[in-house]
């Protein structure tokens, strides 16, 4: 089934090939295929384009000194060991840290690295989805690593922040933007649904759509999505039966921790 971002040149781009050959879910490698190697790492994206994955997904931070880097936290102790926010510490001081012996002897010596070398690391063809955490004033910056890419085409723009994907889309307006949207628990263990109205919320922005977490999906949004003639991304998803269950519903994207698993088990990939 053909994506339907239609006037969102950037996200067609990249998908062509996927759509060509009629390629459904979109398996999204969520921070590189960080169920083995260490997350937003070089390693974790060689990992994730050795798996043949459709995309993967990078969350990015502002050091002291303006350097855009690849990590998901605000703090670098739980890749690193050391307690210091992101926000605090300067490149230099930054990439001579282990990112990757937390998660096994074989990663050891990974660096930290920056949003640049891992977009570069992309292949034609594939997507690259750009997440912008909580970091005031790093828009500019990341306009400016786009602009000098031959993968800007590629990027699709995610976070959480309303405000800030506002102020990406009218930095970047040819690059597309997904709204993300969590789900919050309930008591008694269930999730909320995410209203569908947010689907409405995220077009009249100017977004392409929503990204939410699989937790909140319910039929009312996929049909919001549907007659808002848009596509569902859902995250992080690591269950095959999870995931077929809401690509049947409608969901055209699926981030993953196992984009070799989804891959094998929703499209028969070896």
């Amino acid at each position: 089934m053909a994506l339907r971002f239609l006037g969102v040149m950037g996200f067609l781009c990249w998908a062509v090939g996927a759509m060509a050959q009629d390629v459904r879910p979109l398996i999204i490698a969520h921070r590189g295929a960080s169920a083995v190697a260490p997350e937003n790492t070089a390693a974790a994206y060689r990992l994730a384009w050795e798996m043949n994955s459709d995309a993967a997904e990078v969350d990015v931070y502002l050091t002291k000194d303006k350097k855009v880097v690849c990590l998901h936290d605000a703090t670098l102790k739980r890749t690193t060991g050391v307690d210091r926010p992101i926000a605090e510490m300067t490149w230099d001081e930054v990439r001579v840290l282990d990112a990757g012996s937390w998660k096994g002897e074989r990663w050891t010596g990974e660096p930290v690295p920056l949003l640049e070398e891992v977009l570069a690391l992309t292949p034609e063809g594939k997507g690259f989805f750009l997440e912008i955490k909580h970091s005031p004033g790093i828009v500019p910056y990341i306009a400016e690593i786009l602009a000098a890419s031959p993968r800007r085409k590629q990027v699709t723009i995610i976070g959480f922040e309303f405000e800030t994907m506002v102020e990406a889309h009218a930095a970047m307006p040819d690059v597309p933007i997904l709204w993300l949207i969590g789900s919050s628990k309930n008591d008694d263990g269930t999730f909320q649904p995410i209203d569908p109205a947010n689907v409405r919320k995220a077009l009249d922005a100017g977004f392409a759509g929503i990204n939410v977490s699989w937790r909140g999906v319910t039929p009312e949004l996929v049909e919001a999505c549907r007659e808002a003639d848009t596509e569902l991304f859902v995250w992080t998803v690591n269950d095959p039966e999870e995931a077929r269950r809401l690509v049947a519903m409608g969901a055209a994207g699926i981030t993953t921790d196992v984009p070799d698993v989804m891959l094998r088990e929703l499209r028969g990939a070896e």
